[in-house]
């Protein structure tokens, strides 16, 4: 069912689509299918456990953080307050204001991306496991667990998910000096979490990735092919933390079980040609 479903999406699409679009479609279209083959296969321990602490650790790190960001511009505040009352303008009054908003949310999204990738880190096992069982399912075969092949496997997505980490923090550094520019900076939160959606999403379809023999620099190549299915991975795994607690506990694995599902369509097309 789940194989089909995505099979016909990716080749049967109206053919004047944009492939980005398209895989925009196919990237959601797998968290509701990952939803019905956890619930089919009974693979909530796999779900729940590392949900929780996901949930806990993101609930603590965004509370001090959000207080740390808060103190930081009040501090800046007060330092351009003589100045800003001496000028007593408007709209000066509001471009402020708003970079203000811009900046603690840059911040914030920061502070996420390190967060997020630091969990990326940490949870490897689990994730590795996951896509591999996915997969296994899928096709029907019960691969032989192989200590060797989960500690390649989790080596690899560390790898990926701090070069993912570097490259994402150097760019949302360029995003938050643009930030700081009038009218131009309102646009940058989005420009960032497009940036965002992306490497995490690549993160999680390098799993799949890597137990099809890519090499790193395949992969990379492979993702930069596929955008769309890297973007909406990240983008609903982002989207889901809108929804507390219970988002927040089933995105991370949701969003790897949804990347297998994503990417298997289109490493099987390429294996025919």
């Amino acid at each position: 069912m789940y194989l089909k479903n995505l099979h016909l999406a990716t080749y049967i699409s109206n053919e004047n689509t944009p492939k980005v679009l398209k895989e925009l479609i196919i990237a959601i279209q797998a968290y509701f299918e990952a939803h019905q083959f956890i619930k089919k296969h009974k693979l909530w321990k796999w779900i729940i456990i590392p949900g929780v602490l996901y949930a806990i650790l993101f609930f603590v790190g965004m509370y001090f953080f959000g207080q740390t960001a808060n103190d930081f511009l009040a501090w800046l505040k007060g330092l351009l307050q003589g100045t800003l009352n001496s000028i007593n303008s408007e709209l000066l009054g509001f471009f402020v204001t708003m970079g203000s908003l811009l900046l603690w949310l840059m911040m914030m999204l920061f502070y996420f991306s390190l967060f997020k990738y630091f969990f990326l880190i940490v949870g490897s096992p689990v994730f590795a496991y996951l896509s591999e069982k996915t997969e296994a399912i899928m096709e029907g075969k019960d691969y032989p667990f192989s200590f060797a092949q989960l500690l390649k496997d989790i080596v690899r997505g560390i790898k990926i998910a701090a070069r993912n980490a570097l490259w994402q923090t150097v760019y949302v550094f360029a995003i938050l000096i643009l930030s700081f520019v009038p009218v131009v900076g309102w646009f940058t939160p989005i420009l960032a979490i497009l940036i965002e959606c992306y490497y995490y999403g690549f993160s999680m379809l390098d799993y799949s990735l890597e137990r099809h023999k890519k090499t790193t620099s395949e992969s990379i190549f492979f993702v930069g092919n596929h955008k769309g299915l890297a973007i909406g991975n990240g983008m609903v795994f982002y989207i889901m933390h809108i929804v507390p607690i219970v988002g927040w506990i089933l995105a991370p694995a949701y969003a790897v079980i949804a990347a297998t599902l994503s990417v298997y369509p289109l490493k099987k097309g390429e294996g025919k040609r």
